[in-house]
Order: structure tokens, then C-alpha cells, then sequence
């Protein structure tokens, strides 16, 4: 797993209608040295009328969204507060980053890796007892979870905040392994316990 000290976690929430996704929010949290930082978030103009499962599931609703600025307006703030920061996200490959392309914003050059894969790479020996990948799961899993899941800034923060949980599991992991190499170094070493003593 690539270990990001600087980086900037997205998320965003879109209303489908027709097979056409609609962008109503983009949020983003930018992380420094394990803290956020600096966040960003804002809801997107749409005038299509709101399916009633995403009003239930975000909590956003029509009146938001036809008050908010358009998209071109917030894209364009999402990428000078994004600036040349590496960029993660959720599962984005499969959808939030083609989104943003066909709103006019190329992530895909930045976007430096995506905390559900790195998840699925550590399904078979890390990850026992989770109930299922999606994000709020692993925040619970990891115990980092945000209270509005399907709010995209709640969802940015928790992306970021697995991503941290996952980089502590993996240097205790380090620790641990070089631990049991140095004891099994000083088993073989019938000198080991007299190096304290020189």
C-alpha cells in the first residue's frame, strides 16, 4: 500500500435519473501528516427534480440544489482547492471519477489510489468479521466513522480517515514482523543475551 503523508480525499453524491448522474454535491478533506487540514464542500445547481431514494438517502434536497452555483462554478473550486495534491477516493474509479470527467474535470492523472481496493487486497487476512465493503463499514471496522454517511463531505472524511486506520495497521504490521525477526535472530544467537553486557 502506498503510505501518502499530503493528500486530498473526495467524495460526491449525484441524483440518476435516466441513466444520467446529476451531480448535487462535491466535498473534499485535504490531509496532512495523519490531520485534516483544510475542507471543502458545496452543493451542485440541478434543476432535474430529485429521485425520492436519493432525497431519503443524503438528506439533500430540491430546494439545495436549485440554490446551489453550477457545476462548472464548483468543479472549478473543488480543483484549485485540490491544487497538486494526490488525490484518493472510494470506489471512484467506477464512478465518481467518470463524473467528474463528463463535468469537465480530469482527476484520473492525480488520483493516487483508492482506499476500496486497497480494501479488497486486505479482505483475506485483515479485514476478518467485516459484514461488507461499503465505506461505512469499514469506518465502523476501523472505528472512525462519521455520523451523515451518504453525505459527501461526511463520506470524504471517512475515505481519509480508513485510509489512516489502514497505514497505522500496516506499520504496526512492520513492527510486529521485524519484533518476531529480531527474536527469532536472538533465538539463533547463543551470544544474544550477552550484548547488553559489552
Amino acid at each position: 500500500m502506498e503510505i501518502l503523508e499530503k493528500y486530498v480525499a473526495f467524495d460526491l453524491e449525484f441524483n440518476t435519473v435516466d441513466e444520467i448522474e446529476h451531480l448535487i454535491q462535491v466535498s473534499a478533506v485535504r490531509f496532512d501528516a495523519g490531520e485534516e487540514v483544510a475542507s471543502f464542500d458545496s452543493f451542485v445547481y440541478s434543476a432535474v427534480p430529485l429521485n425520492s431514494f436519493v432525497v431519503g438517502l443524503t438528506g439533500i434536497t430540491q430546494q439545495k440544489v436549485l440554490t446551489a452555483p453550477p457545476a462548472a462554478e464548483v468543479l472549478a473550486e473543488l480543483h484549485a482547492f485540490i491544487g497538486d495534491f494526490a488525490v484518493i477516493g472510494y470506489n471512484a474509479i467506477q464512478s465518481d471519477l467518470p463524473i467528474l470527467l463528463a463535468n469537465g474535470l480530469d482527476l484520473s492523472a492525480q488520483y493516487a489510489l483508492d482506499v476500496y481496493e486497497i480494501a479488497d487486497s486486505m479482505r483475506d487476512n485483515r479485514l476478518h468479521g467485516i459484514k461488507n465493503f461499503q465505506l461505512k463499514s469499514l469506518a465502523e471496522f476501523f472505528n472512525v466513522s462519521e455520523k451523515n454517511a451518504h453525505n459527501a463531505l461526511a463520506d470524504a472524511r471517512m475515505t481519509a480517515r480508513v485510509y489512516e486506520a489502514m497505514k497505522e495497521t500496516q506499520e504496526a504490521e512492520k513492527l510486529l514482523t521485524k519484533q518476531n525477526e529480531k527474536e527469532v535472530n536472538d533465538a539463533d544467537n547463543p551470544f544474544a543475551s550477552l550484548s547488553g553486557l559489552f
